[in-house]
């Protein structure tokens, strides 16, 4: 399963209902915050995972409690959603603060509803992660590989497959891959929510591709 389908499918679409449903956010607007927040999740894991003690720490954690269940049983997005504000602690350390609120400037998410929507996705991610990891039979040495063949795939799936959210996904991966500063947010928000060179940004940039999925069309 790709990152996009795991966005488009049943996991995402929970995830954007429950979010919906508890906080009063429209579904579209959950959906665009996971376009941009699910591949910088990944792309926080695959640098931190170019350290041994934090790929293995990881490794450990993908075993032990990240399986996939969690994408075919959307009753764990609740119950969960407390580690999964531990796992966003981790992820982004000192940074989490400054990430949520470039997302939720950039999303239209008030602050105070960015972090519990980020604390149900998280542990899907993290599912999402452990179960490609269980497919591809990778060890603690070959994750940040993994982390970034999922990158690279939803960048070429997006490219090929034009939608709003696809949009989104091709915008936040065209700018941050080949030219990383070391920073996973910067270059994500950067060519996303910046304005970039990305060609697949069509005149407003994040902006124009935003508002076409808030607006339906």
């Amino acid at each position: 399963m790709s990152l996009i389908d795991l966005l488009t499918g049943n996991a995402g679409n929970q995830v954007a209902e429950q979010a919906e449903s508890k906080f009063g956010i429209s579904k579209n607007q959950v959906i665009a915050l996971l376009a941009v927040a699910t591949p910088l999740i990944i792309s926080y894991l695959r640098n931190k995972s170019k350290d041994a003690k934090e790929a293995e720490a990881l490794n450990n954690a993908l075993d032990k409690d990240h399986d996939g269940s969690i994408l075919n049983n959307p009753s764990q997005l609740e119950t969960r959603q407390a580690e999964g504000g531990s796992i966003l602690d981790h992820i982004f350390g000192g940074q989490k603060q400054n990430v949520e609120n470039q997302l939720s400037q950039n999303t239209g998410i008030s602050i105070d509803k960015i972090g519990p929507v980020l604390a149900m996705l998280a542990p899907v991610v993290m599912g999402y992660i452990g179960k490609e990891k269980q497919q591809n039979n990778v060890s603690a040495g070959g994750l940040g590989d993994l982390l970034g063949g999922i990158l690279g795939n939803a960048s070429n799936q997006a490219q090929q497959q034009s939608s709003p959210l696809n949009d989104i996904i091709g915008s936040v991966l065209g700018g941050g891959q080949s030219q990383s500063s070391g920073n996973p947010l910067s270059d994500i928000l950067g060519s996303v929510l910046g304005g970039g060179n990305n060609n697949q940004q069509k005149g407003g940039g994040f902006g124009s591709i935003l508002g076409n999925l808030l607006g339906g069309k």
